[in-house]
């Protein structure tokens, strides 16, 4: 078994639940320290946070990613148990292989590979670590880029390893993500007996051709990079479950994901004015998961290309697709932020996996990429 292989098992083993680290990056700073990295252990509320840092000159690159995972669902749906590491037909099982364990070990061990040859390289590599991505994202990255810009510290280059590749590694890379924009609407109307319609008023009925707009709205267009905004309709609730009362009030979830050419205030605005244009009477509750980013095509996103077509022999796609990462922490800093990690097509699922030689190819190209713009 490859040493790549025999972190990210070791990573495995422990059942890092959000937020519980279970001792993940215990395992990970003992990797980092004997290569020179200063360890700081950062916690915030119930959140356990790792800032490595090897060298103190310009430029930074940083691997960012987390220990967390989410949890493994019915267990006896599981093949092997999700918390004890197999290796079958050439893939490594276990939750986090793909999502992201085996992305941190490959880190790990192409950090050990590049500092064996390159000592004395080029500005400094850190490692930015949380166990709480997969949860409410509060106490993780978010935080430690706190502490990090209250010292003065900048990130030039960071690597997420989020899953990003489609049919084999290295295929795709994020150059960035769309904003994510979190509505909860209650239509308030008047409960009553379905007999009476008259003595009542049905929000399910008020709200019907306002939803039907906004489902239909054309936010913009989408650029370049990004797809159009998009709008859709996650959970709706209403009535006591009884067949003869209509309901006194509707609550509706969505959510808006959306582009640089729309803004969480001006998506906020088009909302409420289609509301209030249908005579609704309604409370609406926002909140904004993430902000779009986007790192222009550059110093990073060239290295990533040229690390890939070396080590695999393969052009890379660049992509702003998917959900949010912790990436949109990072970038407004002025960082350039590309992901890159292994497949992500049994990410949160039962049976997650990621290909064992992919893994390791994986870490040739986080070498590469430190290679390219470290020495």
């Amino acid at each position: 078994m490859s040493p790549t292989l025999e972190f990210a098992s070791a990573l495995i083993a422990r059942p890092s639940v959000t937020p519980d680290d279970q001792g993940c990056q215990l395992l990970l700073a003992a990797r980092l320290e004997p290569l020179g990295f200063v360890i700081e252990h950062l916690r915030f509320g119930d959140v356990d946070n790792l800032w490595a840092r090897r060298g103190s000159r310009k430029p930074s690159f940083v691997f960012a990613g987390h220990t967390d995972v989410v949890p493994p669902g019915p267990l006896d749906k599981w093949t092997s148990a999700p918390f004890d590491p197999v290796i079958r037909d050439g893939y490594l099982y276990g939750r986090g292989a793909a999502d992201m364990k085996g992305s941190i070990a490959a880190m790990v061990t192409a950090c050990e590979r590049f500092i064996a040859e390159h000592a004395d390289h080029q500005g400094s590599i850190a490692f930015l670590i949380t166990s709480d991505e997969e949860g409410p994202s509060v106490n993780g990255t978010i935080k430690v880029i706190e502490v990090l810009q209250s010292r003065g510290e900048q990130i030039d280059w960071c690597l997420v390893g989020e899953p990003s590749s489609k049919d084999q590694v290295g295929d795709t890379i994020k150059n960035g993500r769309r904003g994510s924009l979190n509505g909860v609407l209650e239509i308030i109307g008047k409960q009553g007996h379905v007999a009476y319609p008259q003595l009542a008023d049905n929000p399910i009925h008020r709200a019907a051709p306002a939803l039907a707009e906004l489902c239909t709205v054309e936010w913009d267009a989408g650029n370049d990079f990004f797809p159009p905004t998009s709008f859709q309709i996650s959970n709706v609730r209403a009535g006591s479950g009884t067949e003869n009362v209509i309901p006194g009030s509707l609550q509706v979830m969505f959510n808006l994901r959306f582009s640089t050419e729309s803004t969480a205030d001006s998506i906020r605005t088009r909302v409420e004015e289609i509301l209030t244009r249908h005579g609704l009477d309604y409370v609406i509750t926002w909140k904004v998961s993430g902000e779009p980013f986007l790192t222009p095509v550059g110093e990073l996103v060239d290295a990533a290309r040229a690390a890939i077509k070396s080590s695999v022999g393969i052009e890379t796609v660049v992509s702003t697709s998917g959900g949010t990462s912790d990436g949109r922490f990072i970038a407004p800093t002025g960082a350039q932020v590309v992901e890159l990690g292994p497949l992500n097509d049994t990410i949160h699922k039962i049976n997650e996996c990621v290909h064992a030689e992919e893994l390791d190819k994986l870490s040739v190209i986080y070498e590469e990429i430190l290679k390219h713009l470290l020495t």
